[in-house]
């Protein structure tokens, strides 16, 4: 069985803004039916593209899977450009769930509501406009809490139990920093990237707001807390990993910090990290997310937090038999076998069963206490980006909001209230 893998390296493509302009005809696999084309993003350290074809090869003799390799910053503009062109992939990955509107107003995406989806799996409502399902989830990451155990340990600091609210979090950050202090251990307790979803996306989530409703209030005490960690120093300060331009990878898996919000696609990270050398070798943990308040924490309780899920759409262009080979795709992807297969090299599957949460935590490395399948199998996730032509104009403002209260150019109410004109003017 054939395989290969169509790398577009150093593709001209003038800057072609995200307008949804429709596709002139005709897909990159031309006419070929036994060949379907996917495309994806640094195939060499992203191995779920390749990993689902070849299971979806190994399940239809004599089809062949071709990736299409996009450059990461750039993908939702030049898979546009390709599908106006008319030699865009077949099956697009839906990397951001804010873009999927954009390709359905255009015209780009075949209505695939007829695909079979198993029960219970996640993140289905993000690819549904008007009623139409424009893409289905293959994997559907959540936000939790990484920790490391040992600096707990030198720390003389409890761990995470699954009870934790954002005030036991801000404790447990006071007592680890007066830990270190005893133990000379040079750590900070707390590492937060510098995303807005840090902030915003707990908010969000946990407050049940929308970033559509226009109203921005629900922010205000997650930014405070946030200052005040910094101030205290226990957190590293936006301004410090900006400036300095920190990774999380690094910050984590140096030991560099005790506790890290993070989505749950680190898992994998970390693992090989630790493998190859790249990172310490010590002993971590996964936990639910800190939470609003004391009614969803706790092991018995369903803990809030937030992630979108990523997806695979069909290019409209497609003849209807490639149509039916590309939804054929789509269904593999959703499907146990799938989840399973990916379970199995660190990534989190839109669909969890306890024989995928099992595959999960059979991968070496992996923590293995109960704690971490609790936070890694149990959460109630809200999307992030709710599907909506506005979610990414809005988010590029709640952006500046971010920025300049965490650099402190701005004080959380004044920032707050521009970002809340800027929506109502900009966006309407």
């Amino acid at each position: 069985m054939k395989r290969t893998t169509l790398a577009i390296a150093g593709v001209a493509v003038a800057a072609l803004a995200l307008t949804g302009c429709s596709g002139s005809g005709g897909t990159a696999s031309g006419g070929d039916a036994d060949t379907l084309t996917v495309s994806g993003w640094s195939l060499s350290s992203t191995p779920e593209f390749q990993l689902l074809a070849d299971g979806f090869e190994a399940q239809h003799d004599g089809v062949t899977v071709k990736l299409v390799e996009y450059d990461p910053t750039d993908y939702n503009t030049l898979v546009t450009a390709d599908l106006a062109a008319g030699k865009g992939p077949d099956v697009i990955t839906q990397k951001e769930v804010k873009y999927l509107p954009t390709f359905q107003e255009g015209g780009q995406l075949l209505d695939v509501s007829d695909v079979k989806l198993p029960d219970g799996i996640s993140g289905t409502d993000s690819y549904t406009v008007d009623g139409t399902v424009y893409a289905t989830p293959y994997r559907q990451d959540s936000w939790v809490l990484y920790y490391n155990k040992d600096l707990f340990e030198q720390a003389g600091v409890d761990q995470p139990d699954g009870s934790w609210t954002w005030d036991d979090y801000v404790a447990a950050a006071d007592a680890l920093k007066a830990g270190f202090e005893d133990a000379g251990v040079d750590a900070t307790p707390i590492y937060q990237h510098g995303w807005q979803s840090t902030v915003q996306g707990f908010a969000a989530a946990q407050t049940d707001s929308s970033v559509l409703d226009g109203d921005y209030g629900y922010l205000t005490e997650y930014y405070e807390r946030v200052l005040e960690l910094q101030s205290n120093g226990d957190q590293v300060p936006f301004n410090t990993v900006t400036a300095n331009k920190l990774t999380y990878q690094g910050e984590f898996g140096k030991q560099s910090a005790a506790l890290m919000p993070m989505g749950s696609w680190f898992t994998a990270t970390l693992v090989a990290q630790q493998a190859s050398g790249e990172a310490d070798d010590f002993e971590w943990g996964i936990a639910p997310i800190p939470q609003a308040d004391a009614s969803t924490t706790g092991t018995d309780a369903t803990p809030v937090t937030f992630g979108d899920p990523t997806g695979f759409g069909v290019n409209a262009n497609v003849s209807d038999e490639k149509a039916d080979l590309a939804k054929d795709f789509l269904e593999y992807a959703a499907s146990e076998d799938a989840a399973k297969a990916l379970a199995g090299i660190g990534i989190t599957p839109a669909l969890l069963t306890d024989a995928v949460t099992k595959a999960y935590f059979d991968v070496e490395g992996t923590p293995q206490d109960e704690l971490s399948e609790f936070a890694f199998s149990t959460h109630d996730t809200y999307p992030e980006n709710p599907t909506s032509p506005d979610t990414a104009a809005i988010q590029n403002i709640l952006n500046d909001l971010h920025s300049a209260v965490l650099s402190g150019s701005q004080d959380i109410d004044s920032a707050i209230a521009d970002a809340e004109d800027r929506v109502a003017n900009e966006i309407g």
